[in-house]
């Protein structure tokens, strides 16, 4: 657990280490402003009983009003439905995987406290909080939402900066971090274009960390190095030739 931003009324926390076995390494992110808190991508069924432990350790679990999935990855949602059941949250995610998600497990009971987010984005208040979801589509999913927490000035940015493989939760060279996120962003998004549009967004907000869902948060100076390298990174199809081969 390592506290990102803390000031008398808000607090933000990320969460590592949780990942077991053979799954993807993933973060768990905990914003409480007022004592009100929204999780952000809670994940899988191995992660849950650790997290939801570590969350009672921080605000009441009857103050966890908000869970945030910034896409239908399993590693992000899978668990949906014990966070519904056992908490009070009201759950976030783009309108495009309203229909998908009790493929998870959902049950009827608790399909009604998920808020389809429109594809424009949205606010919402945690505890007095304004808390932006801003539209981060194609990146890498076709219905993507990133988390812009204003008080703290963070940008939760999902699979967009994750990096694999590194032995560290904060990155401290930039240069050096590039090769553990490379491999990644060329294979797992579909076109520079998308990335071309998510920059124009993101340099229009005042940003002190950039916090994925896998592996270190970038911060300080090399917020504006993650964005210029995204800016003119080839990826997805760029990398791929004119056809598909035939096996």
């Amino acid at each position: 657990m390592i506290t990102l931003f803390e000031n008398d009324t808000h607090k933000n926390i990320f969460y590592s280490n949780l990942s077991v076995g053979a799954m993807v390494q993933a973060n768990q992110h905990l914003i409480v402003h007022n004592k009100v808190g929204m999780l952000l991508d809670p994940g899988g069924h191995k992660v849950y009983t650790q997290l939801f432990a570590h969350l009672a350790k921080q605000i009441p679990i009857n103050a966890l009003k908000h869970l945030f999935f910034s896409h239908q990855d399993p590693d992000i949602i899978a668990a949906a439905n014990g966070w519904l059941m056992i908490t009070d949250a009201r759950a976030y995610l783009s309108g495009l995987w309203s229909r998908f998600i009790p493929h998870f497990g959902v049950d009827d009971l608790v399909v009604r406290k998920i808020t389809p987010i429109p594809d424009e984005g949205m606010c919402v208040d945690v505890g007095g909080a304004e808390i932006k979801f801003i539209p981060a589509h194609f990146l890498h999913s076709a219905g993507n939402f990133q988390v812009y927490d204003s008080v703290a000035r963070i940008l939760y940015t999902g699979d967009l900066g994750a990096s694999l493989g590194q032995d560290y939760e904060i990155a401290e060279n930039f240069d050096e971090h590039v090769q553990y996120m490379k491999g990644f962003h060329q294979r797992y998004l579909p076109h520079s274009d998308a990335l071309k549009m998510w920059v124009k967004t993101v340099r229009k907000l005042d940003i002190d960390i950039i916090a994925p869902q896998h592996g270190a948060m970038i911060q300080g100076a090399m917020v504006g190095q993650f964005i210029d390298w995204l800016e003119t990174l080839e990826c997805g199809l760029e990398l791929m030739g004119d056809s598909f081969p035939i096996p």
